[in-house]
């Protein structure tokens, strides 16, 4: 766990000696604030790298404390193609709120036990993309509803399928925009823009969003595989890419984006930090403008990929 008052220091040296505006004043720390668990551990989308860049701006712009995990190798490095072990969840039990990025996990019950007590405990959470396939477990095994029902229920939708990769990383895949008739401050501040996250499919032909659900922001694919083939009946170009839902009580917010190249654009920061107090109650204190998305040290991800696409030979500290 970070110390709030390290973390303002080393924040005020930072945009000291930067060329861009300092940002807003941070919060004043509370005397109980928040404690924040974001689990990583997808081996495509660098999450790795995004989650602790966000949990730097949840500590400063809404008081929170966090601790953010990662999928470990035997020796200790980060390594998200490891898909059976996430040391340290047991943090969750005493959090407050749980932020999830994994994508098709094999965690041993031991460990898997403290993410599903913590979505039964009513307690706040987000997620963001394949986190609607957050789990994989085989046909004999017990948790193999964890695949598909427990994502639907808990953040609003399981995998389906995208509109198509194309050139990954090089341009902008899905066109973002406002749901019109959508009215909530978490999405104050933020602007129409252009994702690096191809589209997901949550709703349209067979498939429907939980109806829970209330979609906050809609893409529209640039290009799609689904269009090529004229599947546009069955996977329509349009669709919903952030929405809230609630699960036993609790307030979850949720998106499909992510992509690493995405979390270098402001406005998914500002949605995310905007997301991520309106989960915990908070709503009152997000600005007319949304929270202030300016990053604290560079953030420069690898790109999306299988494989070792990652940065290897890291330890949790050095992210």
């Amino acid at each position: 766990m970070r110390k709030l008052s390290l973390l303002a220091l080393l924040t005020a040296l930072f945009c000291s000696c930067s060329s861009s505006p300092a940002p807003a004043a941070a919060p004043t720390a509370k005397d109980d604030p928040p404690h924040i668990v974001f689990v990583t551990g997808d081996d495509e989308y660098r999450s790795e790298e995004s989650m602790p860049m966000l949990a730097r701006l949840v500590e400063r712009e809404l008081g929170a404390t966090t601790e953010v995990l990662f999928a470990l190798d035997s020796a200790g490095f980060v390594n998200p193609n490891v898909k059976d072990n996430i040391p340290g969840l047991e943090a969750l039990a005493s959090a407050d709120m749980m932020v999830l990025f994994l994508r098709w996990r094999n965690l041993p019950d031991e460990q898997v036990k403290f993410i599903v007590d913590f979505a039964e405990s009513g307690k706040p959470m987000a997620g963001f993309r394949t986190s609607t396939h957050a789990f994989q477990y085989g046909e004999d095994s017990l948790r193999q509803h964890l695949n598909n029902d427990w994502p639907t229920a808990v953040f609003g939708q399981q995998w389906i399928t995208h509109h198509g990769h194309f050139a990954d990383g090089h341009d902008p895949l899905t066109s973002v925009e406002l749901v019109a008739a959508a009215d909530s401050p978490i999405l104050n501040g933020v602007q129409p823009f252009d994702a690096y996250s191809w589209l997901y499919h949550v709703d349209g032909g067979e498939w429907h969003l939980n109806p829970n659900a209330r979609p906050l922001l809609q893409g529209t694919s640039l290009r799609s595989q689904h269009e090529e083939a004229g599947r546009l009946d069955q996977f329509p170009l349009t669709n919903p890419v952030a929405w809230t839902n609630d699960y036993r009580g609790a307030r979850v917010f949720f998106t499909t984006l992510g992509h690493p190249y995405d979390w270098k654009n402001e406005q998914l920061r500002r949605l995310a930090l905007n997301g991520i107090a309106w989960a915990l109650g908070q709503e009152a204190t997000i600005p007319a403008t949304g929270f202030n998305p300016q990053t604290i040290g560079p953030y420069a991800p690898n790109n999306s990929g299988f494989g070792e696409k990652f940065k290897a030979n890291q330890r949790p500290e050095d992210f």
